[in-house]
């Protein structure tokens, strides 16, 4: 007499997604997804961003060898089989990454008169959020913290090259511009990125 087990065939379990490593994410590392489900016959694993498909396959394994900021985003995978089909939960992938280089505004945007109020704005993409610094040329102790940087009363000692620097745990980046005065012969110049036009007498 011969024993025959016949295995029960069955529609994909809910799956399970899991992200390794599961700390902090940092641009440029490598970083894993996994998606597994119980069904028989094995499943076939589909992997989603934002609902956008991204991958096929039977290893349920989706990899980043080196990984950016574009790849930020909910994940998602698909388990089927010729019985069924079912999608996980999303998992929230997070990137951190070093502040961009910053981009700098002056106001107002035309020139600058003596006497006048300037604030100058920087703003840079960066995760976690960046912290700004703002520094004058020659002088040890920065001027300000935060986004903006307002001089109340400009005056020819005011001239000269402000830097914004921003700043997270995963590294630093800086933008310079040059202020004058109205009238004086010195021109402007910025270094990197930044947005600023002036007239002169």
């Amino acid at each position: 007499m011969v024993n025959m087990f016949i295995s029960p065939s069955d529609a994909p379990k809910l799956p399970s997604v899991s992200v390794s490593p599961s700390a902090e994410i940092v641009e440029g590392s490598s970083v894993t997804l996994t998606c597994s489900s119980d069904a028989n016959p094995a499943a076939n694993y589909t992997w989603y961003k934002q609902k956008q498909k991204l991958l096929r396959g039977q290893t349920g394994i989706y990899h980043f060898s080196s990984i950016s900021s574009e790849d930020r985003g909910n994940y998602s995978c698909k388990s089927e089989n010729q019985y069924g089909e079912i999608m996980s939960s999303s998992v929230s992938v997070d990137v951190q990454y070093a502040p961009r280089l910053p981009s700098m505004s002056v106001s107002p945007s035309a020139e600058i008169v003596e006497g006048s109020s300037v604030t100058l704005t920087c703003s840079s993409d960066a995760n976690p959020a960046a912290n700004y610094t703002w520094y004058k040329e020659n002088e040890d102790s920065p001027k300000a913290s935060g986004q903006t940087f307002t001089i109340t009363d400009f005056r020819a000692e005011h001239s000269g090259n402000y830097s914004c620097e921003a700043q997270n745990r995963r590294g630093r980046n800086e933008t310079t511009i040059h202020l004058t005065l109205a009238g004086e012969l010195s021109s402007f110049t910025c270094t990197h990125t930044c947005f600023l036009h002036l007239t002169r007498f």
